[in-house]
């Protein structure tokens, strides 16, 4: 465990490094924007406008979200007290956060644990936008270690964390 922990460590240096020259630069407010989009408003939003608007794929859409948030936000806190893993900005001093982290602990990433279950379920309901939806996903995972308050790893256990929870979601639901 120390071996990975020091790789992630060393991974989210070299990437704290090669953007920190971009800190108020056009990447780094695209970076902002994009992790602001991970923040959970545009997912209700989304679903409801599904739900009135489509009325073959709207309702179940609406509903899978709804049970996958409900299994992933427990699951989520959980696994950050069972951890407590230090935020990148907390234990690295030469590396503040370019934003203020929502909580105390580092490990899963819920942003990126919240994009990639609406990004399951958007592309398993709308499959010609499920490409998209993951590149999405994707650009929140990684703003997250560019705004300096994850750890690759965090990300990449959020990811799993999202996908497993939308797709038992979806097979519950059928």
């Amino acid at each position: 465990m120390k071996r990975l922990a020091s790789l992630d460590q060393q991974v989210f240096e070299w990437i704290a490094k090669h953007t920190s020259t971009y800190e108020k630069k056009a990447l780094m407010s695209f970076f902002k924007g994009v992790s602001k989009t991970g923040d959970g408003h545009l997912y209700f939003i989304l679903a409801a406008i599904l739900y009135y608007l489509d009325k073959e794929h709207g309702v179940l859409f609406f509903y899978t979200a709804l049970l996958a948030y409900s299994f992933e936000v427990p699951m989520y806190l959980a696994l950050k007290h069972v951890f407590k893993r230090t935020r990148p900005c907390d234990l690295l001093l030469n590396f503040k956060s370019i934003v203020i982290p929502s909580d105390k602990f580092s490990l899963p990433s819920g942003h990126t644990a919240a994009a990639f279950l609406m990004a399951t379920i958007i592309a398993h309901f709308y499959p010609t936008v499920g490409a998209v939806a993951y590149i999405w996903a994707s650009f929140v995972g990684i703003s997250r270690i560019v705004l300096r308050v994850h750890f690759p790893l965090d990300v990449i256990i959020g990811m799993a964390l999202g996908v497993s929870v939308a797709n038992t979601s979806i097979n519950i639901l059928g």
